[in-house]
């Protein structure tokens, strides 16, 4: 086992690429050799390994992109100064102009987000997405060996970057079973009762920011609206996630008279005990390069609702078909798949469960293993 250098935006447990950074350096702390980990922020539990160092990067104005020169300069200032010593380094996407193992968790080059709340937000998004597409580019050109989390990410970096598919190694992310699992009867009950949820109304989550348009809720909400029309349709959508655009859709739900089959509950800390709570995931995402928030969905025994051209799809198996959203543009084809889902809810739950015990036996350990396994490539 080698010594690292980490480096990336955020090593903690909120999820997404944040999720599997811990956990590949969680990983490594175990093993008692030294972490180096060059970030804005190390959850705790890093932090109280003896052999974890934190080399902490500042966020001017709590922004990623005021940040970026500063986590590249710093990563790359760090990874001459320790590779003298034999240490691996590994970098999230254009983080990091380091060439040697690259991990890419989003393509910039495969999505241009749409943003609707104003022309500062636009403009802000504009500039951020050119600075990515020229730093992503430049990094993942000079890497030695590229960590992919599915094969649509793969794809995205061979088409769009012109990347030679001998440096793509693809790594699903794991799980942690003992937080993402299904509830049984009783447990759905009490978590169901603590929520101020009925046990008969059946509950369909969304997950995701709030920020652009990128995760699908428009095509969600218009779809709920069609349903909502409908007297035998009697579900509730729970939306857990903030951002710029909140505001924005507690007003139409409220216009549109649907506030009360709606449920903005923001930032939620509690997530595996709503999901274990909730009947159905829905995430019509116009862009995913995996999709952490569905993978946790299934393992808490969820049926999952998700566009097919998510990297999390390509995982689903034949018999889960049907639940791949084929156009998150498409607000019909979503209300008649989740009517589909709803007449067939307890046929879902049995065929979502062997897909689910199979994610929950792939851990964040054995995704960690993997990605060790790849690096060794570079020296053999």
């Amino acid at each position: 086992m080698k010594s690292y250098l980490l480096v990336t935006g955020d090593f903690v447990k909120t999820g997404g690429m944040d999720r599997a950074n811990f956990a590949l350096a969680d990983y490594l702390a175990r093993q008692d050799e030294q972490v180096y980990l060059g970030a804005h922020r190390v959850a705790p539990e890093l932090l109280a390994y003896g052999n974890v160092q934190f080399l902490r990067v500042p966020k001017p104005g709590n922004s990623y992109l005021l940040a970026s020169p500063l986590l590249n300069w710093v990563g790359c200032l760090q990874a001459q100064r320790l590779t003298k010593f034999g240490v691996r380094v590994l970098v999230n996407g254009g983080n990091c102009q380091w060439g040697d193992v690259n991990w890419v968790h989003y393509v910039h080059a495969a999505y241009q987000p749409e943003n609707k709340t104003g022309w500062v937000h636009q403009l802000k998004q504009s500039i951020s997405h050119q600075f990515f597409l020229k730093t992503e580019r430049k990094a993942l050109q000079s890497a030695q060996i590229i960590i992919v989390n599915s094969d649509r990410t793969k794809q995205d970096l061979m088409e769009k970057l012109a990347i030679p598919e001998q440096k793509l190694h693809r790594v699903y992310y794991g799980i942690d079973p003992q937080i993402f699992y299904p509830a049984n009867p009783q447990e759905k009950i009490a978590l169901r009762q603590r929520l101020g949820w009925t046990e008969e109304k059946p509950m369909v989550v969304f997950i995701g920011a709030l920020g652009d348009r990128r995760k699908g809720f428009d095509t969600l909400f218009t779809a709920w609206q069609q349903l909502c029309a409908s007297l035998d349709w009697d579900a509730d959508l729970v939306v857990i996630g903030a951002g710029a655009e909140l505001p924005v859709w507690q007003y139409r739900a409220a216009v549109d008279g649907i506030a009360s089959r709606i449920h903005f509950l923001g930032f939620r800390s509690d997530v595996p005990d709503l999901l274990r709570a909730a009947d159905c995931l829905v995430a019509p995402t116009r862009y995913e390069a995996y999709g952490l928030g569905v993978h946790e969905a299934l393992c808490c025994g969820l049926p999952a609702l998700v566009s097919a051209s998510a990297g999390i799809g390509e995982r689903y198996p034949p018999q889960l078909q049907d639940l791949l959203i084929p156009n998150p543009e498409d607000a019909v084809d979503l209300a008649k798949r989740l009517q589909q889902w709803r007449q067939g809810m307890y046929k879902y739950n049995n065929l979502v469960s062997y897909f689910s015990q199979e994610l929950r036996n792939y851990t964040w350990d054995d995704m960690a293993k993997r990605i060790l396994q790849k690096t060794e490539i570079v020296n053999n």
